[in-house]
């Protein structure tokens, strides 16, 4: 790898646990930027979809969204439609720093020596890479469209094979549109159930 490739790696890494300093941190305030509406879901997202290191509230959040917030137009059943579409553009930008970390630092993962417990990560890793080249788009569609823990390594993976960034977004972008609008919804006929049971006007 070139030698700007190792330093905008190392960078990345160290936004990253920046990132989930700052998090662990401002906890409080965190869970207060759901109170800001469709901002509040977008950052909400926004950090979810870019760490795993810490857990981030997201899908809370926006099943919670889902339930209370009113479309920026037209009949309520908007409202969850709308916080799909923000929220799903919230996380796809966040995803976009681990294809980052993947595409600076992640190939030298696939070129390290087999051997215990890093040969197997190594070769799970370097099967991920091949899945990628051959059915990247499908792959990333289908993750990004799932709740599943295995987005995060195909998204490194996605930038170590040098998939394209704009195809990268715009595919996990349509996926995550299908995956959060669910969970709004989930949010809107669960929360509005118990809202008319407890006599609560939303």
């Amino acid at each position: 790898m070139k030698r700007w490739e190792y330093w905008v790696g190392i960078l990345t890494i160290l936004t990253t646990f920046v990132l989930a300093l700052l998090i662990v941190i401002n906890w409080h305030s965190v869970q207060q930027m759901a109170g800001y509406g469709y901002f509040g879901g977008f950052v909400v997202s926004a950090l979810g979809g870019a760490t795993v290191l810490v857990p981030v509230p997201m899908l809370a959040v926006q099943f919670a969204l889902g339930g209370v917030l009113k479309p920026w137009f037209g009949p309520a059943l908007l409202g969850p439609a709308c916080v799909g579409l923000v929220c799903a553009f919230g996380e796809a930008v966040g995803a976009l720093s681990i294809y980052v970390t993947g595409y600076s630092s992640a190939t030298p993962l696939a070129n390290t020596t087999p051997g215990g417990r890093v040969g197997r990560i190594q070769k799970i890793y370097t099967r991920l890479m091949g899945l990628m080249e051959r059915r990247g788009s499908l792959v990333l569609f289908v993750l990004s469209a799932i709740m599943n823990p295995f987005f995060y390594p195909t998204s490194l993976a996605a930038g170590a094979v040098r998939f394209g960034i704009r195809k990268y977004f715009l595919i996990c972008f349509a996926g995550k549109i299908i995956k959060c609008t669910a969970i709004a919804f989930a949010g809107y006929y669960g929360l509005h159930g118990i809202f008319e049971a407890l006599g609560i006007t939303v």
